[in-house]
């Protein structure tokens, strides 16, 4: 008999312990958004009720989660069809709203066909894991940045993986170069890197694919509904769409709402929706919030105003961090990251912001960033006004003196 007792919850205490003690325990903060308002919000997290603050750290990248049409078709839906959609596509869950969003999310990319999933990890995990293992002896060549959910994809096909360095087009066709001609190969990467704001050079990846007849995937997740004539992202922007096999999507960034996708041709569209057990086993994305990713798409294929006003913004935001001397990352994007390089200091500096400034923004600490890197990521709006910019960078001002850091001399 085996008299060995375990202690489980010292386990645990741990675990937990060695995140605080490594500055990289994660607080969720307990907020409300402020219908019509954005990115004014309410935060409950150690106050005696509400205080108002400013989100710069939000996903819902064009505000679309609060446009009135998105808004509207959620309610009708709601008074429609139901709130859920009675279980899995297969079973009771194959709403008409589903299709409709399919055929409209085929036509954003130019394919054939659209499969949702209900989130962009489900959608990367699902596809990436299923197309690996039914291609024989497939590898797969995978960016070192990409998503936690490519990652875990690439993991559970059990295929061999080759890593090239960030966007290192060179150390890719080594790796290519270096396999046997007749092997299936597969290439993920994304068009934008989320953490540090830069682009994939996408028709070069293209070219090495059609070299050496691999299969591209392209995680579109922070460029569909920002970049591109309709919201197509980097791959519609590049001319490139027609050239990538698999581009996949999130419904809940630029497009406000929740849920995610794949665009490809009927064939690869039919093979995952038949043998992937992320997509087949799940219950489908409720009809309300597909109604309100339905209307947000046809909405962002005809209007370039939310993309041109974020774009300016960011832009903006950009200039008078680095006019003041603080340590923003060169970025061609929407994204804005400040380097911090530490861990406790970024927590601080977010802690600060909040309490005293009623600012939000979260710190990027590993393993979402390298260790070293850690930053604050800013993610301006539409509707982040210039004046919320001069008080978040008086604010960061303020916070680099206090905790004496380092301020950057403009040449």
């Amino acid at each position: 008999m085996n008299n060995t007792t375990l202690n489980y919850d010292h386990i645990f205490d741990k675990a937990i312990d060695r995140l605080h003690s490594e500055g990289r325990y994660r607080v969720f903060i307990d907020i409300l958004r402020n219908k019509g308002k954005f990115p004014n919000a309410r935060c409950f997290a150690g106050h005696n009720g509400p205080k108002e603050i400013t989100v710069w750290c939000s996903n819902d990248y064009l505000c679309m989660g609060q446009h009135p049409k998105v808004i509207e078709a959620m309610e009708e839906a709601l008074h429609d069809v139901g709130a859920g959609s009675g279980g899995t596509r297969n079973i009771g869950g194959n709403t008409h709203i589903h299709v409709e969003l399919e055929k409209e999310l085929a036509d954003l990319h130019g394919k054939d066909g659209a499969l949702l999933f209900t989130s962009g990890y489900v959608s990367n995990e699902a596809t990436l894991s299923t197309l690996a293992k039914l291609l024989p002896d497939c590898e797969i060549f995978s960016d070192e940045l990409n998503h936690a959910s490519m990652i875990a994809g690439i993991r559970n096909s059990g295929c061999p993986k080759h890593v090239f360095r960030h966007n290192d087009l060179g150390h890719l066709e080594e790796l290519l170069a270096a396999t046997k001609p007749e092997t299936p190969k597969l290439i993920a990467f994304e068009s934008v890197y989320s953490m540090d704001g830069d682009v994939a050079h996408i028709k070069a990846i293209c070219d090495l694919a059609d070299k050496y007849n691999a299969i591209t995937y392209c995680d579109e997740v922070h460029a569909v509904g920002m970049y591109g004539e309709h919201g197509g992202g980097i791959t519609e922007r590049d001319d490139v769409a027609n050239r990538v096999t698999i581009i996949e999507g999130t419904l809940g960034k630029a497009f406000g709402v929740m849920g995610g996708y794949i665009a490809a041709d009927k064939k690869i569209i039919d093979v995952v929706r038949s043998y992937a057990p992320g997509f087949i086993f799940t219950t489908s994305l409720s009809p309300v919030l597909a109604a309100g990713v339905l209307a947000a798409v046809k909405h962002l294929k005809s209007s370039n105003e939310e993309r041109n006003s974020q774009q300016v913004n960011a832009q903006m935001l950009k200039e008078k961090l680095s006019d003041a001397g603080l340590p923003v990352m060169i970025s061609d994007t929407h994204i804005v990251p400040l380097m911090v390089g530490d861990p406790i200091k970024a927590k601080k500096i977010s802690d600060i912001l909040l309490a005293e400034y009623g600012i939000y923004v979260q710190p990027i600490n590993y393993p979402t960033v390298p260790r070293g890197t850690e930053r604050l990521r800013f993610t301006p709006g539409p509707q982040h006004d210039e004046e919320m910019m001069d008080r978040l960078t008086t604010a960061l001002i303020e916070i680099w003196g206090r905790l004496e850091l380092r301020i950057v001399q403009a040449a």
